[in-house]
């Protein structure tokens, strides 16, 4: 499982290092792909498998399914870590989320998240009050 906040840097060849704490899932490779927000989505190899099996049996359903099958898909990068543990994150996706130097990578369960630092600071800006204020269930039986 994937959690927690971190701050690494992107480097000019456009290589990050993901934290350590997430490598030994990553380990047998991982998917990078366009994510919802304007960030990417990096999901290890194993997980990608089930993630795909879930797109393919809904994609059919819906010009919209196909349509978000297509964009997850035709972004979708196959990668490993390096020896020095730097995982490349293609110019496409870089252009895609905004990445420029300073990056925030979050933790959300299955899944990392990697956000410019900019975009992450004005996203975390806006919904975090609504978060902490929020007095309806947002999730039955946990908050």
């Amino acid at each position: 499982m994937f959690l927690g906040t971190h701050a690494p840097k992107l480097d000019d060849k456009g290589r990050v290092i993901l934290p350590a704490k997430f490598r030994d899932e990553l380990a047998h490779g991982l998917v990078i792909t366009r994510g919802r927000e304007k960030c990417l989505v990096v999901y290890s190899a194993r997980e990608f498998e089930s993630v795909h099996e879930q797109l393919m049996a809904n994609a059919a359903g819906s010009k919209r399914a196909r349509d978000a099958a297509r964009m997850f898909l035709a972004g979708a990068s196959e990668e490993h870590l390096d020896s020095q543990n730097r995982v490349t994150i293609p110019p496409m996706l870089r252009d895609w989320a905004g990445l420029d130097r300073d990056l925030t990578v979050i933790g959300a369960g299955n899944r990392i998240e990697v956000w410019s630092a900019a975009a992450w600071d004005a996203y975390y800006s806006e919904i975090a009050t609504a978060y902490a204020e929020d007095e309806e269930e947002v999730i039955p039986g946990l908050f």
